[in-house]
């Protein structure tokens, strides 16, 4: 019998210091450039303080880019325009460093780590430490049959959960989060829709490499599908992500929850990341204090998701390519915050 019950994540997760926050924003009042007049920034830097229990706040110096991959069953309907089972050639590229994530982490120097859950391919084709977590060969087709077993859900779920653990405790101090998938758009907007209560043609964007109309009318109709499956288990969020999601999203959804248990902020990417914190947010109301919205990428369904965790994105470049790029572009806008919150000298005490 399983041991896993997500439910404890609403107890275990705290929120920001909210005193740490107050003690941040009084600090900011005192330094030379007068408050508000960085805008966002002001914000980002006071949140940081509090996601780090510190003033001043702490620069961002270990981050790291965390990617989770498998492929979707749902791919074989033509709802993407990479072929189906494709996954595994974008994880190369990624390690061989020819992605646009690749390219700015390198610029960036950002370590990026690449978590295999379901890629279609053979293990023994990728580095050890990439496949050490896979749960199966490939997700179900969510519109006809389930993403995973309940036991594969556990799995990849604990799998996350395990992820995020490792990053906590080798002192990684904000996580850029991403995927790299094949069909994953899909199985994101069955899951939005579902939890948002809205119709598959709400949610159903392009997807990283824009496909045509007649792909976008099988990518509406198999959301739809999936659909009429994800809403009789609404009220079990570990069975909705074992009916339409698949195991990188499960693993996405149990490292999201537990990284706010360690305290570990995270930036979301695309409209994949976002699905999953929306999943996150059903099983403990507080995660997403934990989360920023890095950037829009115009994809419906990540806007539904984002409006619906009040969550702002700090960039609109519309980057869809997923791999966490345009979560990665929002990153030096972050560190910019904690350095202005942290090095601006404070205004001298005025003697009488």
């Amino acid at each position: 019998m399983s041991s896993l019950d997500i439910d404890d994540f609403t107890d275990l997760i705290e929120r920001p210091d909210g005193g740490v926050r107050r003690d941040a924003e009084a600090r900011r009042e005192r330094q030379v450039v007068p408050p508000g007049s960085l805008g966002r920034l002001d914000d980002l830097g006071e949140w940081l303080a509090a996601a780090q229990s510190a003033v001043p706040v702490r620069p961002i110096e270990r981050p790291r880019v965390v990617l989770f991959a498998g492929d979707h069953g749902i791919a074989e309907l033509g709802v993407s325009a990479r072929a189906a089972g494709s996954a595994a050639e974008l994880v190369r590229e990624v390690l061989d460093g020819g992605r646009p994530v690749s390219v700015l982490a390198r610029r960036l120097g950002v370590p990026v780590r690449v978590v295999d859950m379901a890629l279609d391919c053979d293990p023994a084709s990728l580095p050890e430490e990439v496949v050490r977590h896979r749960v199966r060969r490939g997700s179900g087709r969510i519109d006809i049959e389930d993403a995973l077993s309940a036991e594969e859900a556990e799995a990849a779920f604990r799998a996350g959960m395990a992820v995020a653990d490792e990053e906590a405790d080798s002192g990684t101090d904000l996580v850029v989060l991403g995927d790299v998938s094949v069909g994953g758009t899909t199985a994101a907007g069955v899951l939005v829709a579902a939890l948002c209560g809205t119709d598959a043609s709400v949610v159903t964007g392009r997807g990283g490499l824009a496909i045509d109309d007649l792909a976008w009318m099988r990518k509406c109709a198999a959301i739809r599908d999936a659909l009429r499956r994800a809403r009789p288990v609404l009220g079990d969020q570990l069975q909705l992500l074992a009916t339409v999601g698949g195991a990188d999203l499960t693993a996405t959804t149990g490292f999201l929850l537990q990284s706010a248990v360690r305290k570990m902020p995270v930036l979301l990417d695309g409209v994949v990341s976002a699905s999953c914190a929306l999943v996150a947010q059903r099983v403990a109301f507080r995660s997403p204090d934990w989360w920023l919205a890095a950037q829009s990428s115009g994809e419906p369904g990540q806007a539904k998701a984002l409006d619906r965790m009040a969550l702002e994105p700090l960039l609109a470049q519309g980057v869809t390519v997923g791999e966490g790029t345009g979560a990665l572009l929002a990153l030096p806008l972050v560190q910019a915050a904690a350095a202005l919150a942290a090095e601006l000298p404070e205004e001298p005490v005025k003697s009488d």
